[in-house]
């Protein structure tokens, strides 16, 4: 295929926060697995859990542009791909969404529930929810279970991306990519 027009791709917004979100979520993983080889205690400990934090508080505020930038269609597909195919898609991203969304909320309440302080940006987080560490634990293995999903749907996104690519041979990454690629 020749080269694509800015109507067969996304808004520089789009992309610009696609590929940050993208950054942010290699924070977040980042950061816990940093985590996971330091000592308990240990200042480098306590600074991964920080930036993980962050990252995350960060891929929570800038889910909802992502969501109003849903609502500006989206460049076509060329060739147009099966149904099954575009069904795939949107329940993938709809569990995306649904990472972005419910693992931060429930970092929010696990922390509330361990009696421990939520900061957001400079804030401190009202604690929606009473102090009760058995809660705080069942919370703690939801986020982690939720989050380790996060891996398999960020694999099958980008699996999805290349194969459009270089099987099916469609504009699909071409649309979210800011420079050309054959």
């Amino acid at each position: 295929m020749g080269s694509t027009t800015a109507s067969q791709r996304y808004g520089k917004l789009s992309m610009t926060l696609h590929w940050l979100m993208l950054a942010l979520f290699v924070g977040v993983y980042g950061f816990v697995e940093l985590k996971g080889m330091l000592p308990k205690g240990s200042a480098l400990r306590s600074f991964s859990m920080g930036m993980h934090a962050l990252c995350g508080m960060a891929i929570f505020a800038l889910v909802w542009l992502r969501l109003l930038g849903r609502l500006i269609p989206a460049p076509a597909i060329t060739p147009k791909p099966p149904l099954w195919q575009t069904a795939a898609a949107h329940l993938t991203h709809l569990a995306l969404y649904g990472l972005m969304i419910a693992t931060p909320i429930l970092a929010w309440l696990m922390l509330a529930a361990g009696d421990k302080p939520i900061p957001y940006f400079g804030f401190v987080l009202p604690a929606p929810v009473a102090v009760d560490p058995q809660f705080a634990r069942t919370l703690k293995g939801w986020h982690e279970t939720i989050g380790n999903a996060g891996y398999a749907l960020i694999a099958l996104h980008a699996a999805a991306g290349l194969f459009h690519h270089y099987w099916v041979k469609d504009n699909t990454l071409r649309r979210m990519l800011p420079w050309t690629i054959k």
